[in-house]
């Protein structure tokens, strides 16, 4: 009966061997989930830092994950927090650009009508209104001078009583430097055959330099942001087949410049 009973105690021992595969089976997949969880981070070193630890774990080396090689949940929030703020900084840069571009513009704005304020009140003043005009639009301040205002017919010598004008002007372009100004000069269509003239290039040129040369002789002018270009013939505001239109064509217009372009449509 005793060897009977003993045999039976030998039939109901467990047999536990299957817990060691199960055991490396849990170990792999923890491993795995970790390097999971580390790929998915951007911090470079903690990531090394968790595969050496893996490294040794399988090779037999140091304790496997140990904590100091763990990657911090809260720090890895923060590296991912950072991350984003780096990638998508608040646009003050941009919103400082504009403001400062927006004040530029305001000044520029400003600058300008009160420019063609004093060019209209001068005009208005010595009863030139059929002489000189003025047009500010989204690109230049263009004031436009008759020729007969400056020159006898068919020369480009700037007639004396004239000169006034042109100081004048040069006055007031002076108290708002910082601005490209464009000496342009313009004639009819009728030929001009002279020793000094070949062709209405050479006197639309001249003409447009001269007036320029008493332009710039003011201290308060930067000769660097002035030029002169003759167009002859060729850019008319009028129809040629008439003497008023004629008249309309041969002028100087002395254009100051925007620096910035506006946007919006500007009353005249």
């Amino acid at each position: 009966m005793s060897k009977k009973k003993k045999h039976e105690d030998h039939e109901e021992h467990i047999d536990e061997t299957w817990l060691i595969p199960y055991a490396d089976l849990l170990t792999l997949l923890l491993a795995l989930f970790i390097i999971l969880f580390a790929s998915s981070q951007v911090d470079s070193k903690k990531y090394d830092s968790i595969m050496r630890s893996l490294n040794n774990a399988f090779t037999g080396g140091e304790a496997p994950f140990a904590m100091s090689n763990m990657v911090p949940i809260n720090d890895a929030g923060n590296s991912t927090k950072n991350n984003n703020k780096s990638q998508n900084p608040p646009p003050k840069e941009d919103s400082k650009t504009d403001s400062q571009l927006a004040a530029k513009l305001q000044k520029e704005e400003k600058d300008l009508k009160e420019l063609k304020q004093s060019m209209d009140a001068y005009i208005k003043e010595n009863n030139m209104s059929e002489q000189l005009t003025t047009k500010l639009d989204n690109e230049k301040l263009t004031i436009t001078i008759s020729d007969r205002a400056l020159f006898d017919s068919g020369s480009a010598t700037i007639k004396q009583e004239s000169q006034k004008l042109a100081v004048s002007m040069s006055n007031l372009l002076g108290s708002y430097p910082g601005y490209e100004v464009e000496v342009a000069g313009h004639t009819d269509n009728i030929p001009i055959r002279r020793a000094d003239f070949e062709t209405n290039w050479d006197l639309s040129a001249k003409r447009a330099v001269n007036f320029m040369k008493i332009l710039l002789n003011n201290s308060k002018i930067e000769p660097a942001s002035y030029s002169s270009v003759g167009f002859g013939e060729y850019r008319p505001i009028a129809e040629n087949d008439t003497t008023e239109g004629r008249a309309k064509n041969r002028r100087v217009e002395v254009s100051i410049l925007r620096n910035i372009k506006a946007t919006d449509e500007i009353a005249k």
